[in-house]
């Protein structure tokens, strides 16, 4: 999408991704365990929009418009109608238009795309933010209302684990074409976890993940899928987290800036978006991630830059495979050759071209409608020098962020410029 007039991302917030595996996560093992509990979907959200408002100096009066990405609220927590929660957030949202977006796990994506539109549209401040609690079923009812992000008709059936067994399958057609290893995919995962370490906010910082445990599956790290054609091509390790959080950006317009008293130099510009849709249940070629690749295309076309342009990319990284994949529908590779981008260090910390420099969806998180916002929250914040332990140097000028819903059905492509 070529903008019709430029948006800004002023900063934003995350609250911490929590799950299993966190200090904070309160489980049955956990000391606190009957003495407090884990924070609601409203309690997160809030949180997120509080902590954005704070660190951008936005008064809440400021805000005209706000968005919520959020997939499966009415599943986990039995709640929807999540715009009105948005209006709860502050006493000045009350009657605001707010609203919720839903494309699985782009919802985030599509909210921040909302919100571009919005500023397009002759409004100055936005408010976009994505929220999910998942914490709250048994793995296999979290992944019975997840595999809602698939068609749940036609593909629920191929493993009580639905979308673990999708992206397995790209895996064994991915790996028979391009021999690619599984000490390679641990490349991805080791990559992942160890950024992680370094960010605060992530869901899995407090966990060392270890080589031997990331290449071969083990009582620790298991093979758990049932269906036995696609079960030895996907481990625990290999998936994105469970995860509990929420995330919030604040954009303006040129006007916008001038009323909150912010100049060019603070923020981060959209320069363009991608949005692309396959149609559900689909698959064509399972070793290409097409959907995304049309909208990283469009992207690239109105932003007038391509692939080697990028300095910072935030991708969707729901399996350790679906990674090496995005590196070649974001043109940063030729097909079949992705994997040798994190092998040589490219897309490492100090790489020409980090990718998921806090973490990624494996360990910073995947609260599910979250996603898409975090992205951009982070990109604004290692081009604004503010990710600390994980910081780039130099900071990143120009980065991109690819937020894909499902089996890549819905993909949005967004561009940014400090």
């Amino acid at each position: 999408m070529k903008l019709s007039r430029p948006v800004y991302v002023v900063g934003g917030a995350h609250t911490p991704f929590l799950g299993k595996h966190h200090p904070d996560f309160i489980w049955k093992g956990h000391p606190d365990f009957g003495k407090r509990v884990n924070p609601t979907i409203e309690e997160h959200l809030h949180r997120a929009v509080h902590e954005a408002l704070s660190r951008t100096g936005v008064p809440g009066a400021a805000i005209q418009k706000g968005y919520v990405g959020n997939f499966t609220g009415e599943i986990f927590v039995q709640q929807g109608h999540l715009g009105a929660s948005l209006a709860a957030a502050d006493p000045a949202f009350k009657f605001k238009p707010f609203s919720r977006v839903e494309g699985a796990c782009a919802s985030g994506g599509l909210a921040l795309t909302a919100g571009v539109d919005a500023i397009g549209a002759g409004l100055d401040v936005v408010i976009v933010t994505g929220v999910e609690v998942q914490t709250t079923l048994s793995a296999k009812e979290g992944a019975d209302a997840l595999a809602r992000a698939a068609h749940y008709a036609t593909q629920r059936a191929i493993d009580p684990f639905t979308f673990p067994c999708l992206f397995a399958r790209r895996a064994k057609a991915y790996r028979q074409a391009f021999s690619l290893s599984e000490a390679d995919l641990a490349e991805i995962v080791l990559k992942a976890y160890g950024n992680a370490n370094k960010n605060p906010f992530a869901h899995m910082r407090a966990f060392k993940m270890t080589p031997e445990n990331a290449r071969a599956a083990s009582d620790r790290n298991p093979n758990f899928l049932e269906n036995p054609e696609y079960r030895d091509f996907i481990k625990v390790s290999d998936c994105s987290q469970v995860s509990d959080g929420a995330s919030c950006a604040i954009l303006a317009s040129d006007a916008g800036l001038s009323k909150l008293g912010k100049r060019r130099p603070a923020v981060v510009e959209i320069l363009s978006y991608g949005h692309a849709t396959a149609p559900l249940g689909e698959s064509g070629d399972l070793t290409e991630l097409a959907t995304t690749r049309a909208a990283a295309d469009e992207a690239y076309r109105d932003a007038g830059l391509g692939p080697d342009a990028m300095r910072v990319a935030e991708v969707h990284d729901c399996f350790s495979i679906a990674e090496v994949m995005m590196y070649e529908a974001l043109g940063f590779a030729a097909k079949g050759e992705g994997i040798r981008l994190v092998k040589d260090g490219t897309t490492k910390l100090g790489g020409r071209v980090p990718v998921n420099s806090g973490g990624g969806l494996l360990a910073f998180g995947h609260p599910v409608g979250a996603t898409g916002v975090k992205q951009a929250v982070e990109i604004f914040r290692q081009m604004k020098g503010l990710c600390a332990d994980y910081q780039m140097a130099p900071a990143p000028p120009v980065g991109i962020s690819a937020n894909m819903g499902g089996d890549d059905r819905t993909s949005v492509v967004t561009i940014y410029r400090s």
